[in-house]
Formats: structure tokens, C-alpha cells, sequence
């Protein structure tokens, strides 16, 4: 599968478009094992075409022989099912100081993974370099060539603009700004790249692992950076520019006086954020660099640190509580390694939101921390490619193109 994102096109409907195998194999992705005959009372389609397509999408690996069902007489029919070890996914999360590099299958599950201190201001060629020399020792590892795999995913700590992978004047990415992560990837891995916004590819692993049933699903990162992503009626919300969600830039009033790093003053990040909380604890004598230096404090029981956390808790539902207002989600999820610290965020923010928001915003409103932990970026990566691959009309054009 060597196509890049917007190449892809659409084969002849063919009278009905599950006549397409692309289509037939989407009844297919659930994992449930059919028979030939199951599928054509499912399409209405003949049963030769449906067996003709079975047999293309079987050349491909994509769909692999599942055992025998029980026989009425006769020969026991053959069924078949989605194979997710056909093809391989890397997956990576760029963080504003680490890098999460993966390999999973087509249904996400890790093959294997490696995380990496790594700074995202040495720029982005540097960082690439690295993700795509990672990559390649890890698919290694995992015994796949780069015949098997899929595409890439990249999560970023700062808006992109989706459709071209460019990131946007990112406030902590110097360098990167309409930087062609694609085309620079693609020179060493000629595969189908996507890059998303490290916040909306969370709240894609997240929903899809954890609250599949929630339609109206909010992720919220407080971490060097706070973010949301934002799912609204199942579908991912990116913007007109890929800044949807960019809640640390909100003001807060209880901020006029503090300067946040994008030149405003009263940004939720110059307040809530894990190097705010850090400095807000230097100011009272505590010595603290950066949000892990927040997290031990607060494991050690620090009674500052564990109140100036919690204040940030509040600072986030300050803003949040406008957004449930304007969203109504039925669920919060707070990520981030400041998200993942126990109560004492989940308490602030809780707090303000339940006083603030419309009672009836609220009623059925969870706020949770987050389930997949720092696995939800790398599990939405793969799901941003494996969504795209194993589309309709790229796994038609695949198929013709290696018919």
C-alpha cells in the first residue's frame, strides 16, 4: 500500500457499490467470520461476484481463511475474516520532550514499542531522523519488512493542517512551522503518511478503545501543553486551520498579570500547564522544574504542591466549563501526565464544572481520567492510518493496482 493520503480514487460502482471488494470487506472489519453464501444474503450480490472479491481481498492477505462452518450436508463451507497481521502500522507520538515510536497491527495492537527522551525544539528534521531511524530497527525487531507496511502516523504537540501534514505556527514546535513532515518522511519510507495534532490522534485512541458508545467525547491533555480533541456526533473536529481544541490558549481571568510563551497574557498554559505549576511552586520556595517535579512532590505528599495542583484543576474547568456549555459531551476524559497524577487535578476541575455549567449540560456528564494512558496517542496514530488504508476506495485502488 504505497498510496498517499488524497491519491487515492475510486473504482467503478459497478452496479451497486458493494460490489466493489473494497466495500464487501468493510462488512468484514468487525473481525466476525462469513461464509461466501453468509456475505451474498448480507449484499444481495451473486454469489460468484462475491466469491470473486473474496478471492482478490485473500491475495492480498487482508482477508484470511477463519475454520468451517457447521455443514447441512455436504462439503462444510469455508469462511473468512479480517486479518489484522496482514500489514503493519508505525505508530509515533511527538511530544514536546519524548517520542513514542510503535509498531501494531492493522487492529492496533503493539508489535513493539521504544520511548525516547528527545526534545521537539532541535527541529524537525532532527526528530524525524530519529522517529524513521527508530521505526525501521523497530520493525526489525518485530520481524516485518517494509514490504508489510501500512503507512505512518505521527502525533504532534502543536496544530496541523490535516490534509497536508504541514504543522501551523505550533507555539512549541520552532522550526516545524509548514514543515512538510510528509514528503520529508516518504524520502526514506514510501508509504501513505498522516500527521494530526498529538491531542486529537489521544481522543481518537481513547474513544475508539475505551467509550466507543460516546459520540460526544472530549479528551483534555495537561501536560507541558494543554489540548483538547474534540469528537462531536463520532466524528474527529479539527477546524477550518487544525486549531480546534487549542484550550491553552484560552484566558483565564485569575492570569491578567502572567505572560504565557505565545505573547498573550492570562493563557490557560501560562497557569495550569505542568512548567506553570512547577514555577508557581519556585515562587513559593518549593524548588520545581517541570511537571514531573510537580508529580513527585505530590507522591511525597507536599501539601503546596498537591494545592497548587489542584488549583490548575480549576484553572482547566474554569475554561472547560464554557466548552460543556457549547459542546454538551457526556464525556471528559483528562489525559496528560499531569491528567494521569490521581485526584487531586480531577478534584479542581470537577469542582468548577459541575458549579458552573448548565445543570442540564451536566446531568449525564462524566469527567474521567484517562484509560489508555500514554498509549492512547500511539493507538489513535495507528487508527488515523489503518481508518485510511483500509477505506473503500484505497483498498479498491490497491487491489487493482497489484491485480
Amino acid at each position: 500500500m504505497s498510496l498517499t493520503p488524497g491519491t487515492e480514487t475510486a473504482a467503478p460502482d459497478n452496479g451497486g457499490s458493494l460490489a466493489r471488494a473494497g466495500d464487501l470487506f468493510q462488512l468484514l472489519r468487525d473481525g466476525k467470520a462469513r461464509t461466501r453464501a453468509e456475505l451474498a444474503l448480507t449484499t444481495g450480490l451473486a454469489r460468484s461476484t462475491v466469491a470473486s472479491r473474496i478471492d482478490a481481498l485473500i491475495l492480498s492477505g487482508l482477508v484470511g481463511p477463519a475454520g468451517e462452518a457447521n455443514s447441512s450436508g455436504g462439503r462444510p463451507p469455508s469462511r473468512f475474516a479480517f486479518n489484522p497481521a496482514a500489514r503493519s502500522v508505525l505508530a509515533v507520538d511527538v511530544g514536546a520532550t519524548h517520542v513514542i515510536v510503535a509498531v501494531t497491527d492493522l487492529s492496533g495492537r503493539v508489535l513493539t514499542e521504544q520511548r525516547l527522551v528527545q526534545d521537539v525544539g532541535e527541529g524537525p528534521e532532527t526528530v524525524l531522523d530519529r522517529v524513521i531511524e527508530e521505526g525501521l530497527s523497530l520493525l526489525a525487531r518485530a520481524g516485518r519488512s517494509l514490504n508489510d507496511l501500512a503507512g505512518m502516523g505521527i502525533g504532534v504537540p502543536g496544530p496541523v493542517e490535516h490534509a497536508t501534514g504541514r504543522p501551523v505556527k505550533p507555539p512549541i514546535m520552532p522550526g516545524w512551522d509548514g514543515f512538510d513532515v510528509v514528503r520529508y518522511v516518504q524520502h526514506s519510507l514510501p508509504v501513505p503518511v498522516l500527521v494530526d495534532n498529538d491531542v486529537n490522534i489521544m481522543a481518537l485512541g481513547e474513544r475508539t478503545a475505551h467509550w466507543s458508545e460516546h459520540d460526544n467525547f472530549l479528551l483534555i491533555k495537561v501536560a507541558t501543553g494543554i489540548g483538547a480533541g474534540i469528537i462531536s456526533n463520532g466524528e474527529l473536529q479539527r477546524g477550518a486551520n487544525g486549531t480546534a481544541g487549542d484550550l491553552g490558549h484560552v484566558r483565564v481571568p485569575r492570569g491578567d498579570e502572567v505572560l504565557c510563551r505565545c505573547g498573550n497574557y492570562g493563557c490557560l498554559e501560562a497557569l495550569a500547564s505542568g512548567p506553570a505549576v512547577a514555577a508557581e511552586l519556585n515562587r513559593q520556595g518549593i524548588p520545581a522544574a517541570k511537571g514531573s517535579d510537580v508529580l513527585r512532590l505530590v507522591a511525597e505528599g507536599n501539601l503546596q504542591a498537591i494545592q497548587a495542583l489542584r488549583q490548575a484543576g480549576r484553572d482547566v474547568g474554569d475554561v472547560l466549563a464554557t466548552v460543556v456549555n457549547l459542546l454538551n459531551p457526556s464525556v471528559i476524559v483528562i489525559g496528560g501526565s499531569l491528567g494521569q497524577a490521581g485526584e487531586h487535578l480531577m478534584a479542581g476541575v470537577r469542582e468548577v464544572v459541575y458549579r458552573r455549567s448548565l445543570p442540564l449540560a451536566t446531568t449525564h456528564l462524566r469527567i474521567a481520567p484517562s484509560v489508555a494512558g500514554d498509549q492512547a496517542a500511539i493507538f489513535g496514530a495507528s487508527q488515523m492510518v489503518t481508518q485510511y488504508v483500509l477505506s473503500p476506495a484505497v483498498i479498491e485502488a490497491t487491489l487493482q493496482a497489484t491485480g
